[in-house]
């Protein structure tokens, strides 16, 4: 018999949103009467703002007309959606590659560098760049502090070695963004180590704080040490029409001066066929004047969620983190396990969150809170923190 993977052996064996799930289904499994909130996995709720609905039902609709069908697209993507996305970024057409999301892309970057390497990551971090490395052989995991302290940014130049570094801005899950000056040392770091940095900012439309960078291709020098991962899912609700973009700048090359760029672009035509002609077709309504407009004004509508999540909590004597210039909240409970803090808002609250652990080392004592939700179950849950918090309160009086 062909044996297993050995690498699967050294995965937490259920990942982590996996499990909050069975966790979920548990406690409705005993309550089934109970109105869950869920603010725990970042799954956006509202629909798809109508300029880019009726794009997609328009390209659906054509396919079905003999002059409008087609079959295999370009593995790289619609030249018009790469033109788009470059424009945005600043960077060149043929450095942009479409696919069907930015955490595929997490995977296949894993056929890129192939195995023995050393991965570092933010702790906490999003746990599909540690499995994902895991699964495909990286030697070993190296978790960089992020913790309030020192601004939920990594004391870089004290890192181990390192060959590949992931980093997130906006922050899933701390909520922080890095400003320019921190990206200039990252970047200066992983040029003098000889690594190369994968940076993701699928969250980057929420930035709205004009002199916070969006793309790590506003630094100098990041062009020859960075890919960046891009994604429409949080910024036009493409969660399940999946659809993302990974950049890889021609300047970027191996130890031995070979193009990565290139072999991205071999696994682009081997492991791929290209995304969806019909989601791509509503990437590019997104980023028509039209459609950004109107998405602008759904991520607007989420971070006011998560501003209306985050006064409550700290009204209620939390310390929270996050929120402003990301979506996500990153929630203090000195002294608590993550878990028990979990177990607890589900039980006696009836809200869904994330344990903090889950994210990293560093992640013990917080929660995240997701504000992708309905107004009327944000207002809701807000109303369930205060009660969860006073009979707390009059519980240890």
């Amino acid at each position: 018999m062909v044996r297993r993977n050995v690498n699967f052996t050294r995965l937490h064996p259920v990942y982590l949103f996996a499990d909050i799930a069975k966790q979920k289904a548990a406690f409705l499994l005993k309550n089934p009467h109970a109105q869950l909130i869920s603010l725990g996995i970042g799954d956006t709720t509202e629909p798809i703002v109508q300029t880019v609905d009726q794009k997609l039902v328009e390209k659906a609709q054509a396919l079905g007309t003999m002059r409008g069908y087609s079959g295999y697209g370009p593995e790289q993507g619609d030249p018009l959606l790469r033109e788009k996305i470059a424009l945005a970024a600043g960077v060149k057409p043929e450095e942009v590659f479409v696919s069907d999301g930015s955490k595929c892309d997490i995977g296949r970057l894993q056929h890129l560098f192939g195995t023995g390497l050393k991965v570092a990551v933010q702790d906490p971090t999003y746990p599909a760049y540690v499995d994902n490395s895991i699964i495909g052989g990286s030697s070993e995991i190296i978790y960089l502090a992020c913790q309030p302290e020192n601004g939920f940014f990594p004391e870089i130049e004290k890192a181990p070695p390192f060959d590949l570094l992931y980093f997130c801005s906006p922050n899933n899950p701390t909520g922080a963004v890095a400003t320019h000056a921190q990206l200039e040392r990252l970047v200066k770091e992983v040029k003098c180590r000889g690594a190369i940095l994968l940076f993701d900012a699928a969250y980057s439309r929420y930035i709205q704080d004009p002199t916070l960078p969006r793309s790590i291709f506003e630094i100098a020098g990041a062009r020859e040490v960075a890919i960046e991962l891009g994604s429409f899912s949080k910024i036009a609700g493409f969660t399940g029409v999946r659809l993302g973009w990974t950049i890889v700048p021609e300047e970027l090359h191996y130890e031995e001066g070979g193009s990565v760029r290139a072999d991205w672009q071999r696994i682009a035509t081997t492991c791929f066929n290209g995304a969806s002609n019909i989601a791509q077709a509503g990437g590019v309504a997104v980023l028509e004047p039209q459609g950004l407009q109107e998405v602008e004004l759904q991520i607007a509508f989420y971070l006011e969620n998560a501003s209306l999540l985050k006064d409550a909590f700290e009204k209620s004597g939390f310390t929270v983190y996050g929120g402003g210039n990301a979506p996500y909240l990153w929630i203090h409970f000195p002294g608590r396990s993550s878990w028990e803090v979990f177990e607890e808002l589900l039980e006696k609250a009836h809200i869904v969150t994330t344990p903090g652990v889950g994210f990293g080392p560093a992640g013990e004592g917080f929660v995240r809170v997701s504000p992708y939700g309905h107004r009327s179950h944000i207002l809701e849950a807000i109303q369930r923190i205060g009660r969860f918090v006073n009979k707390s309160a009059s519980m240890k009086n």
